[in-house]
């Protein structure tokens, strides 16, 4: 197994990249705001699941085949754009309607976790980032690479499950003191819809 000074400066690194500004943050950021704590942390949880994907795919080796396929990596990235967009034209749509806001806050839990896999699943990124960051902290001198894949995606999620939880819990307050004033509601629903287009449109015109 990996040596605990190697986790640590994983883990350490690995909690950096999720502070750091990204299309996970920003959508989290952004569904805690419009929707509240509770969908923030939903989605948190979905956009974890999709990390074991991630991590199981990099372990079977199935990354390096998306990776080196040209279609593969179209039809992911399109229909994560896809969905995106779908989300935007949902968001723009509850405007500053605080029945639609609370219709979509009621969708929480298994919508939005739903909403977190999909957003993580369908953006090849992620895949090829853990291809390329994994492997540097593994090591075939220290027993099965596909057990020390596991046991370095697990550490990721938990640094991840940490830091998007405290965005959740920053951007859902703030958002709270939004939401009962038509006006401010709008103005949060419709950021909510320009940062999904942003990310669908980072995502579509991404290359490998």
């Amino acid at each position: 197994m990996i040596d605990s000074q190697t986790l640590f400066v994983f883990f350490s690194t690995a909690i950096l990249l999720a502070l750091s500004p990204g299309p996970d943050n920003l959508f989290v950021m952004a569904q805690s705001a419009q929707n509240g704590r509770a969908a923030g942390f939903a989605v948190t949880l979905g956009l974890c699941t999709g990390l074991i994907g991630h991590t199981l795919a990099v372990a079977f080796g199935l990354a390096a085949i998306v990776r080196s396929s040209e279609m593969a990596f179209s039809m992911l990235k399109a229909a994560g754009a896809l969905y995106l967009l779908y989300l935007a034209w949902q968001a723009w749509r509850a405007g500053s309607d605080p029945g639609e806001a609370e219709r979509v806050s009621a969708l929480s839990g298994w919508s939005l976790f739903r909403r977190g896999i999909v957003m993580n699943l369908t953006n090849p990124k992620v895949s090829f980032f853990f291809l390329a960051f994994l492997p540097q902290f593994a090591d075939p001198g220290h027993g099965s690479m596909f057990g020390q894949f596991l046991q370095l995606g697990f550490l990721f999620i938990v640094a991840t499950l940490i830091v998007f939880g405290l965005v959740s819990l920053l951007a859902g307050g703030l958002g709270e003191r939004f939401r009962n004033s038509p006006s401010a509601l709008k103005i949060v629903n419709r950021s909510a819809a320009t940062v999904f287009v942003g990310l669908a449109l980072k995502l579509a015109l991404s290359e490998r």
